[in-house]
């Protein structure tokens, strides 16, 4: 028993001796050799500061920057270290009242008493070299340095797109945010939110008793640096931007032009528009709210979300869904005595030679002749019905890029609207519509929606002769040779290559000699087609889509101008004299550009 109890005794002092000498090493490692304590203990005397990286640039299919940044300044407060200071003086630097300035403290107070928060925003570098000066009589306040966006050209502002303050929930969903951090909130700001962003980093800085800055604790040994966000490359065309924005002016529209070898973006122009810079810094609030406010709708991007009937240049559709479908040949004629007439309907048309084949239906534009051949797809024997031949139909339809978003990196675009059978169904009854019901459609008028951006990409799809690439912004990311190839894929239509000939046979005969002969262009042989959109709400809208060259196409474009008559009065100059800026570099038929330049169709309507 003895030995027993000895042998515990050794073994309880054991225990204890180790846990000592684990003790000892422990604090002799925390106060000599690791440095963290200490790092803690001063941390009253030491200020982090975020360093906010640049945002990526961005250049347009040139390389001219279209993008880039400008230093700003935040200025942060720490409410708990805020001594006794004059708020006027302070005040008066950052160009508020004391009201606001009481306020602010309140608020910063009420987030936090010892962490960081904005108390003025993006303040300039010119009014920066002002109150650095002055800011060691301010404990508690210190300026955290930051970029700002600025925009080389007052273009693009729907494309480019503006960054804003970050909200609670994206903070909430995202940990690299925090409060007071910028993102992308519309264009391709947001669509590229996470490749421009860059990485922050921070800094350590040694602060005195009176505010001012001793350098960086311990030679910087805790900062880590930020790393700027990749540089964007697209491919927009700025010169032509610029020259269809001006066209534009006086007009509400829109303009699309797509490159229809990769689908890439040439133009995105809503009209009317607005600067980009209009939306940086701290006049953004109120800038944005004189747009949100103004009547003729700046902000609403009409080439992404307006929609309208596609009118006339839908007949291009119908022809190739019958040349698929079986009903109709090149060859196949039909006459017209000024418009269609059936089961007591008439639907106008206005006066061209009869009867017509299927290119001069294209050429003409004739009404009465895609009321004959869109009745023929509906009615075929082999659908067995009205309902199912519209099924068939609407497929066809859809299969040119219609009735569907393209979901690439383009922000808030809509879809369009092709009906299913069931909405007519519902105002019909189920079998009680025939094809004299929905006529409308032959022409592309009736309950049929689309965008302008769907219609250029249609253009596009007949100039590939049956595929498109979906419609995107982006080019390539961080090098300019970098190039992105998520966008590569073909998109075929379900119209055989075969029958897109003589649509486009069709189309160059407009512009030859149809209803867009006055802007055919020299040495530059084009395709287009006319349209007439009905509107219940005044006048007409005038449409016109068209690619070129005929048989290498460069450029695929849509063109629309509300409330502006025949297409061939408004869109089709525009269209054409797009192409020749784009094809030739420069504008031969001045007389037609100064036409359209000083035509303010805002105040006629």
């Amino acid at each position: 028993m003895k030995t027993s109890y000895s042998n515990r005794k050794y073994i309880i002092i054991s225990i204890f001796l180790i846990t000592g000498i684990i003790y000892l090493m422990r604090l002799f490692y925390l106060q000599v050799i690791d440095d963290t304590y200490a790092l803690s203990a001063d941390i009253n005397v030491l200020r982090k500061v975020t360093q906010y990286p640049a945002r990526g640039l961005v250049y347009d299919r040139n390389g001219k920057l279209l993008v880039y940044n400008e230093a700003a300044y935040d200025l942060m407060v720490t409410p708990g270290q805020v001594k006794e200071i004059d708020t006027l003086e302070l005040s008066t630097l950052i160009g508020i009242d004391t009201k606001t300035f009481k306020e602010r403290l309140v608020k910063a107070r009420k987030y936090s008493t010892y962490k960081p928060s904005v108390f003025e925003k993006q303040i300039s570098k010119e009014s920066y070299g002002y109150l650095e000066e002055k800011l060691y009589k301010f404990p508690g306040f210190f300026v955290q340095p930051r970029t700002l966006r600025k925009y080389s050209f007052p273009i693009s502002g729907h494309l480019l797109g503006y960054i804003g303050e970050v909200n609670q929930k994206t903070i909430d969903k995202d940990n690299y945010y925090r409060s007071g951090d910028y993102i992308g909130v519309s264009g391709i700001e947001s669509s590229y939110e996470k490749e421009l962003r860059g990485r922050k980093g921070s800094k350590l800085i040694m602060v005195d008793v009176h505010n001012r800055e001793k350098g960086n604790y311990q030679d910087g040994k805790y900062d880590t640096i930020a790393i700027m966000g990749k540089d964007l490359y697209i491919y927009l065309d700025a010169d032509l931007q610029a020259y269809g924005e001006k066209l534009m002016h006086n007009k509400r529209g829109s303009i699309v032009a797509i490159d229809p070898s990769t689908g890439g973006i040439i133009v995105l122009i809503s009209s009317p528009g607005y600067d980009p810079n209009l939306l940086v810094g701290r006049v953004r609030t109120n800038n944005y709210r004189a747009l949100q406010a103004d009547t003729l709708k700046p902000l609403f991007n009409r080439a992404l979300m307006a929609q309208y009937p596609p009118g006339s240049t839908f007949k291009l559709v119908n022809a190739l869904i019958g040349l698929q479908e079986g009903v109709v040949f090149p060859n196949t004629r039909y006459s017209c005595n000024m418009g269609y007439y059936a089961g007591g309907l008439h639907i106008g048309c206005h006066d061209h030679i009869s009867p017509l084949n299927l290119k001069q239906s294209i050429q003409h534009s004739c009404n009465a002749y895609y009321c004959n051949v869109f009745r023929s797809i509906l009615d075929k024997k082999e659908y067995g019905g009205t309902s199912n031949g519209y099924n068939v139909w609407r497929d066809h339809v859809m299969s040119l890029g219609l009735n569907q978003k393209f979901d690439t990196d383009i922000p808030n675009e809509l879809s369009g609207f092709i009906p299913e059978t069931t909405y007519y169904d519902k105002y019909y009854g189920k079998n009680k519509w025939k094809s004299l019901t929905v006529i409308s459609l032959a022409i592309g008028q009736g309950e049929i929606l689309t965008t302008p951006l769907q219609l250029a990409n249609l253009s596009a799809v007949i100039a590939n002769g049956g595929f498109y690439y979906k419609p995107h912004i982006i080019k390539a990311i961080g090098e300019p040779n970098n190039y992105i190839t998520k966008y590569g894929k073909r998109n075929y239509t379900r119209i055989d290559t075969r029958h897109y000939d003589v649509v486009t046979e069709g189309m160059y005969d407009v512009v030859e000699a149809g209803t867009a002969r006055w802007f055919k262009i020299d040495s530059i042989p084009f395709c287009g087609k006319t349209g007439t959109v009905e509107n219940p709400h005044g006048k007409d809208h005038s449409i016109f889509i068209a690619f070129a060259p005929k048989d290498d196409p460069k450029i695929a474009i849509s063109v629309i101008v509300e409330n502006a008559g025949f297409g061939s009065t408004w869109a089709a100059p525009i269209a054409s004299l797009m192409i020749e800026k784009y094809l030739k570099g420069q504008i031969i038929r001045k007389h037609l550009e100064d036409n359209i330049l000083n035509k303010d169709l805002m105040s006629e309507n």
